[in-house]
């Protein structure tokens, strides 16, 4: 092979190399997952809890990347992240400087994401039925608590998996 024919050979290659890398680049824009600007959720669990992992699926159903923490004492996690004890519920999670206690709504973590409110977090009292990952039976009405320094507050309503104010 000439020197003239090993470069050209040499040049074809690194137009395949550039093009394939654009094309990888691009491939991997179109099937970024929904939510990927949003921050990660970590979930603190326990790992036999049912109504845990079905809060985590509903999450990734709305598109938020969850990263899940087997956690064998809850109560630490919740006393090292300053959630009240009577808004205690079966898992924490943190997200973006927030904390979620309970089975928040995916629609409430965006809100929460979007308005950014002066507080540590979002909490769903007790374990209302019809609440993300306590499906069954008739949905009951419950309000979304957002609670900080400042105090508490409702910071949405919801039926079920539908907001209601």
């Amino acid at each position: 092979m000439s020197y003239q024919e090993r470069g050209a050979e040499k040049a074809c290659f690194a137009r395949r190399s550039f093009l394939a890398l654009i094309a990888a680049a691009t491939v991997g824009a179109a099937v970024r997952p929904a939510g990927a600007g949003e921050p990660m959720i970590k979930v603190h669990k326990d790992p036999n809890c049912g109504c845990c992992s079905g809060w985590v699926q509903h999450l990734r159903d709305a598109g938020l990347t969850v990263q899940v923490d087997d956690a064998s004492d809850l109560p630490a996690v919740r006393k090292r992240l300053g959630v009240p004890a009577d808004l205690a519920a079966c898992h924490t999670a943190e997200v973006g400087g927030y904390i979620l206690e309970g089975h928040v709504p995916a629609s409430a973590v965006r809100r929460l994401l979007t308005e950014r409110p002066k507080a540590l977090g979002l909490a769903v009292p007790g374990m209302p039925v019809g609440s993300p990952g306590m499906e069954g039976g008739h949905p009951q009405p419950y309000e979304v608590v957002q609670f900080g320094p400042a105090g508490r507050t409702t910071f949405m309503r919801f039926v079920g998996k539908e907001t209601i104010g």
